[in-house]
């Protein structure tokens, strides 16, 4: 083939990688490419405005704005009672410096807490740079982000719901500035992950709850409604191997790492309590019972309080035996049986106590909110009377924690409504629990 002469007319010119054969022209591509960018950025910010993240973008404001009101609550603590953040830097500090010296507190009846509770208080040393008081903020507010974002991917898909990070980010901030400055939030940050994962992946879920149960006890109960069988066994012996091993673990860097269980015994019925309901009522009725500081909270004192504690452990026993022949009963379980009997055995626990702190309510906001992601759930009416009760623990503690207190019967109305919420949302979810799992899915025999 003979090659065609240069500059002939018609012919084509020799062109190369490195050198356009017509300037304009390149620049023309330049011009359009610049054009279809601009037609794309449109396409770019329709993208990033779909419904998926318009629901994100919801979620982290409302998180973002709620956290930064209930920061400025902390900074400026003087809401009713006042001083809510003195348990962080008066209580907790003192346990951290005795912590970082290799003891758990000595002698200390105030000291009621599992081991595992001492690495949650030793943990802002994570954050030099920060004051104890601020890296503990600070990792509450990241426990709490934690929880929202496992709420927000558990809500997404098939059978699930976004109402339950809904209920986690409004229902939290309801009860003030309170759950920044305890350490039950990462508590429920163990729990809601050690439900969340449990189904799919039972080892993890089980060491997770073995690990919640080191740090507050009741983070255990998530793992009763777990599905017969392999599930259940897995997660159960994950569980025990997990909170064994930290024990170990803490064993052998602290000392006298079972010391709590010597403070339980003496523990009488707290004022918040819903035995502290009845005496509070018998008091306005001319008891003569008293109020005092003991084992780090007010309670009763007088005739008849080792009677109603005494109640209070023998429903507690109770409530026990319920949970174990539900589940020996049950014949249906559902993706949202394991949050459902969570829910129910906490709200059990938790009316049943001898004390009932404000920051119980951040356990029951987190269980409902688990239960509120999955569309099977039958506890929606039990996380709605948890609602009401929620504002009533704050205006309980702290705004009218003096009148409480004092038993005035303000304070007693107060607490008797709150707790009457707890008590038939406990009863409620029994019912629902017992009735959901007792019914055969349908089509079954």
């Amino acid at each position: 083939m003979t090659n065609r002469p240069t500059g002939t007319a018609g012919a084509p010119e020799p062109t190369s990688a490195r050198t356009p054969l017509h300037p304009s022209a390149h620049g023309s591509d330049r011009a359009s490419a610049r054009a279809r960018d601009f037609a794309r950025i449109p396409r770019i910010a329709r993208l990033l405005w779909t419904d998926r993240a318009r629901a994100i973008w919801a979620v982290w404001t409302v998180w973002a704005l709620t956290r930064l009101a209930m920061l400025w609550l902390i900074l400026h603590d003087t809401l009713g009672v006042g001083a809510v953040g003195r348990e962080v830097y008066g209580v907790y500090r003192h346990w951290y410096e005795q912590l970082k010296l290799g003891s758990y507190p000595l002698d200390d009846v105030t000291w009621q807490y599992p081991p595992g509770a001492g690495a949650v208080l030793l943990s802002p040393a994570l954050l030099p740079w920060l004051t104890y008081f601020q890296a503990f903020v600070a990792l509450a507010l990241l426990s709490d982000a934690v929880i929202t974002l496992a709420l927000r991917r558990a809500g997404r898909g098939a059978g699930s719901s976004a109402a339950g990070v809904w209920l986690w980010v409004c229902g939290l901030p309801l009860l003030l500035h309170t759950p920044l400055v305890r350490y039950d939030v990462q508590a429920t940050a163990l729990a809601v992950l050690a439900l969340l994962t449990v189904r799919r992946h039972p080892l993890i879920g089980g060491m997770l709850a073995g690990l919640g149960a080191m740090v507050k006890v009741w983070p255990a109960l998530t793992l009763l409604g777990t599905p017969r069988g392999r599930t259940t066994r897995a997660a159960w012996i994950s569980a025990t191997v997990g909170a064994l091993a930290l024990l170990g673990v803490l064993a052998l860097n602290l000392s006298r790492p079972l010391d709590f269980l010597r403070q339980q015994g003496g523990r009488g019925i707290q004022i918040e309590s819903l035995g502290g309901t009845a005496l509070s009522l018998a008091r306005l009725a001319g008891w003569s019972g008293s109020v005092e500081y003991r084992y780090g909270a007010f309670e009763f004192t007088g005739p008849h309080v080792r009677t109603v504690a005494l109640a209070a452990l023998l429903l507690t026993a109770s409530a026990f035996c319920w949970l174990l022949l539900w589940r020996v009963r049950a014949v249906r379980w559902t993706t949202a049986t394991p949050f459902d009997a969570a829910l129910t055995a906490v709200l059990l626990f938790t009316v049943t106590s001898r004390v009932i702190s404000p920051q119980y309510l951040i356990w029951l906001l987190g269980l409902a909110a688990v239960c509120l992601t999955s569309r099977a759930t039958g506890q929606r009416p039990v996380a709605l009377l948890l609602l009401p009760a929620t504002v009533l623990s704050a205006v309980g503690y702290p705004v009218l924690y003096l009148d409480v207190m004092a038993v005035t019967p303000l304070g007693c109305v107060v607490m008797a409504l709150r707790n009457g919420l707890l008590l038939a949302a406990a009863l409620l979810a029994c019912r629902r629990l017992w009735t959901g799992t007792r019914r055969e899915a349908p089509g079954s025999a």
